[in-house]
This record gives structure tokens, C-alpha cells and sequence, in this order.
């Protein structure tokens, strides 16, 4: 199973690697005028077995003095509204095709979270650390933000025990189907673009 994951993942990633490289270009440039450098956000998070690995994202948020701070209704705040559309239709995640190619994430697994998790999860949730983590997953696609995080894991497990190629072929299309439906709907469709943190309790 690991080594269709990785088979898969490459050659998905070398077919559409012409519209991945463009829309990474388009929204370089769009952000170097937008927000100016730095473009890029690198953050540590747990990949597989929970061992970290620096995780690239487009730079969506204010910089401030503190990003250690744990509140996130301050992180909300931080979201800039010249970016807001990014993070709506996934584009700030574009980055973390680099992080497919180099076997630290892959097509489809539960979203890779921050480090400090690891010692949160109950024996059930840390499951989800048995596998590579993903760009996209059966959770994001059932709910992402506007589910708790109790209900994430619920369908992070489900993934990780239901594992199959047929299931992962079936969120890479769900998960395009959400983006061409944002597209359509734009900020018609409510979604809570950054959630509540996970304390082990929630």
C-alpha cells in the first residue's frame, strides 16, 4: 500500500505538474505585489509515526513580533484580506507539492498537525500518525473547520482503517469538486477558514 501511495503521488503530481508550476508562479507574482516577500510560511509539523518535518505553505497572515501566540481568534484577525481568497480555495497549500515530492506528505491522508498534538491524542486518535499525512483528506472533505475536532479524528480513523486506492481516487475528486464549487459560490459558501485549537479535550 505504501508503495502504490508513492507511485500514485508522483504520477499524478508529474501529470499536472504544467497547471501545479503556473498556478504557483501566478500566485507568487500575485503575492509579491499583494503582501510583498516573505511569500512563503514554513511551520514544523507531525508527519508520519509524528515525527516532524518543516511543512511550505503561501504566506497568508500578517507577520507579528509573537507568532507563538496560541489565540486564535487573534489568528483570524492576522488573515489578510487581500489573501482571504487563497486559503478559501486551497491555493496557499500549493507549496506542499514540494513536500510530496520529497515523501513528507502525500496525495491523500489525514492533514499533518502541529507537533505539540502529539502528546494530546488518546490511543485511538494517535492512529492517524501511522500513516503518511496529506494535501487533502476524508476529513477535510467531510467538514474540515466547521466540524470538532473529536468528529476530524472519527474520519481520520476511518481513513486510516478503510485505506484503498478506490477511497483516495474518491476524495482527490471530492476535493476538486469543493474547490469548483467555492469558484462558483465564492464567499456564498460559509466556512471557518481557521479553527478552534485542539487542547485533547475537544
Amino acid at each position: 500500500m505504501i508503495i502504490y501511495k508513492r507511485f500514485f503521488d508522483i504520477i499524478i503530481v508529474l501529470i499536472f505538474s504544467p497547471i501545479i508550476l503556473f498556478l504557483f508562479f501566478l500566485v507568487s507574482i500575485y503575492l509579491l505585489i499583494a503582501i510583498s516577500s516573505p511569500i512563503f510560511f514554513v511551520q514544523m509539523r507531525a508527519g508520519k509515526h509524528g515525527k516532524p518535518f518543516k511543512l511550505y505553505k503561501f504566506r497568508t497572515m500578517a507577520i507579528t513580533m509573537n507568532q507563538s501566540n496560541n489565540n486564535f481568534e487573534d489568528e483570524r484577525k492576522r488573515v489578510l484580506k487581500s489573501t482571504y481568497f487563497l486559503r478559501l480555495l486551497k491555493l496557499d497549500e500549493i507549496p506542499q507539492f514540494l513536500n510530496i515530492l520529497k515523501g513528507d506528505l502525500t496525495l491523500v491522508g489525514p492533514r499533518p498537525l502541529l507537533l505539540e498534538y502529539n502528546e494530546l491524542y488518546s490511543k485511538q486518535q494517535k492512529k492517524r500518525l501511522t500513516v503518511l499525512p496529506g494535501l487533502t483528506g476524508w476529513a477535510q472533505i467531510n467538514g474540515s473547520n466547521n466540524i470538532s475536532w473529536k468528529k476530524k479524528f472519527e474520519l481520520d480513523i476511518y481513513y486510516v482503517e478503510n485505506l484503498n486506492v478506490l477511497l483516495d481516487i474518491k476524495i482527490i475528486f471530492m476535493t476538486l469538486v469543493y474547490i469548483f464549487k467555492k469558484i462558483i459560490n465564492g464567499s456564498n459558501v460559509k466556512e471557518k477558514i481557521i479553527g478552534e485549537k485542539f487542547n485533547g479535550k475537544n
